[in-house]
């Protein structure tokens, strides 16, 4: 198989496995992590797409996200020019052409991509929490309502389903506190003062169905080259906890549902982190080193993570310590954080004796970089200064007609474009206070601890707000709930293997098999 040409090494050691100079990236240690770090403008993204299209060429669907739009590029063609066939003439690039990728575009928001969503459930309390900022306390108050709903085998669709059991919770709040935990009414406050303002920032597009399913992130053409998938992240990492959370997950979903593959002689899928570093800031210490299990044991999976960022050192040194392949462009020593940077990717290369790595970062020009890469038994080269081989594809952003013109022929735009809304709590809601659907069979929710059914009130609170709520949330004797249609729905859709309690993986997604 063949290797991805990186680019040609300007000062050669004498371990280059090419007399040409030529440094490449294996495809049998493409699982093995990398890192491509350096200042804005030396070109990182640059080199994103050359290794982009190298693993595509190789049948590796690859997903990334395009932070300034110039990413989805890769779905047109680049033009010809004498500067570039200058580069392709120093690099001695066989067989080069200027060609597309295969590309599906997705965003969040649903205006530059393919709506991308998830359910509540299946992103967990633990990565819930982050995005919506809470603190040690409320998110432990998180935990205890996702306990409740796992309990009863429930998946949580959307933030009105969230919104329905907080209120549950809070108006009661002590038999729950007696069987799962201290909850508080203020704790419950600020979380769902929290979902108001993530739903104002349109964090509510992400949540509901159809839920994005992994088999449509790892597509290959019929040509057999890999899709890469481009999320459109220019709005997205404006709110750095949704963006990185969301990637997080998504990273999660792979770890907890592929299946262990060992080493291949290609990787399954390559996941770039793009902005590696609001992935970290601020992350308590506990999923930090959750992150990074999830990085060393998703290798086996066949995912290979590459994080991108400005600064090596953005990355914490436990997860730096797993990424085989480094690609490190120039950077500037202006201040002491600068200089603190420089020393660090100094450290972490293979020492090259022809070459004064701590001096020749600061010296590198626009497409240009340090670079080691895993060679024969896994074992890092001596980093190398290496001119890097420009994409086949067009550098920069593309028209919006263009984008267009790609959706429009996507293989997943079908499953994906319009909203699934099932039956949900607001529905019930203005059923149940409009004195609708008041003959259905009896019905209740049973729970392996007790009836969680709002308590009897005294016959003058019966026609109350809150009586309604949870008449519609819980059901009554003689009408189904909203939370017992959903125990319906969810066992149609997860089935009975999962029985009554929803397991959660390493970072609090659901556990495998959750369709």
């Amino acid at each position: 198989m063949d290797p991805i040409l990186v680019g040609k090494a300007v000062t050669t050691a004498s371990s280059l496995p090419e007399s040409s100079g030529q440094v490449f990236l294996l495809p049998k240690f493409g699982n093995r992590h990398g890192l491509v770090a350096g200042a804005t403008g030396t070109g990182k993204t640059v080199t994103l797409m050359t290794l982009a299209e190298g693993f595509s060429r190789l049948g590796v669907p690859v997903f990334m996200a395009d932070v300034k739009g110039d990413v989805a590029g890769l779905a047109a063609a680049g033009t010809d020019s004498e500067k570039l066939q200058e580069r392709l003439k120093q690099i001695g690039v066989p067989d080069y052409r200027n060609e597309a990728s295969p590309v599906v575009f997705w965003d969040l928001y649903g205006k530059l991509g393919h709506p991308v969503r998830s359910t509540i459930s299946e992103v967990g309390p633990t990565l819930l929490a982050r995005i919506l900022e809470l603190n040690d306390t409320q998110a432990g108050v998180l935990e205890i309502v996702f306990k409740l709903a796992d309990d009863n085998g429930l998946l949580l669709l959307d933030l009105e389903d969230l919104r329905a059991l907080l209120a549950y919770a809070s108006e009661n709040r002590k038999d729950i506190s007696a069987k799962y935990g201290l909850i508080s009414t203020q704790s419950i406050g600020a979380i769902q003062r929290a979902l108001l303002q993530i739903e104002q920032q349109g964090g509510n597009l992400f949540f509901g169905e159809p839920a994005l399913e992994l088999a449509d992130i790892m597509r290959t053409t019929t040509d057999g080259r890999g899709v890469v998938n481009i999320l459109a992240a220019d709005q997205l990492v404006l709110k750095p906890r949704l963006y990185s959370s969301f990637l997080l997950w998504l990273l999660s979903e792979l770890f907890e549902n592929l299946p262990e593959v060992g080493d291949l002689d290609k990787p399954k899928l390559v996941f770039v982190f793009d902005e590696a570093h609001l992935l970290f800031d601020d992350a308590p210490a506990a999923l930090q080193q959750r992150i990074e299990q999830v990085v060393r044991l998703i290798r086996s999976k066949g995912v290979g993570v590459y994080f991108c960022s400005q600064f090596p050192d953005d990355v914490p040194d436990n997860v730096l310590g797993q990424l085989g392949n480094r690609v490190q462009h120039a950077l500037r020593a202006f201040t002491p954080r600068d200089q603190k940077a420089v020393k660090t990717a100094a450290e972490t290369f293979v020492a090259n004796p022809n070459l004064d790595v701590a001096k020749t970062i600061g010296q590198l020009g626009t497409g240009e970089a340090l670079v080691s890469t895993l060679q024969d038994k896994g074992v890092p080269m001596p980093v190398e200064k290496t001119l890097i081989a420009p994409p086949r594809c067009r550098m920069g952003a593309i028209t919006e007609a263009e984008r267009k013109q790609t959706m429009a022929g996507s293989p997943v735009g079908g499953k994906y474009d319009q909203t699934v809304n099932r039956e949900s709590a607001a529905e019930k809601l203005a059923a149940r206070v409009a004195g609708a659907d008041a003959g259905n069979k009896e019905s209740a929710l049973e729970s392996p601890h007790k009836d969680v059914r709002a308590p009897a009130k005294d016959s003058h609170d019966e026609g109350g707000i809150g009586q309604a709520v949870k008449d519609a949330v819980f059901g009554t004797k003689r009408r189904q709930g909203m939370i017992e249609t959903m125990a319906k729905q969810t066992a149609r859709t997860v089935g009975s293997q999962v029985g009554r309690q929803i397991l959660r993986g390493i970072l609090g997604g659901i556990f495998g098999g959750k369709r």
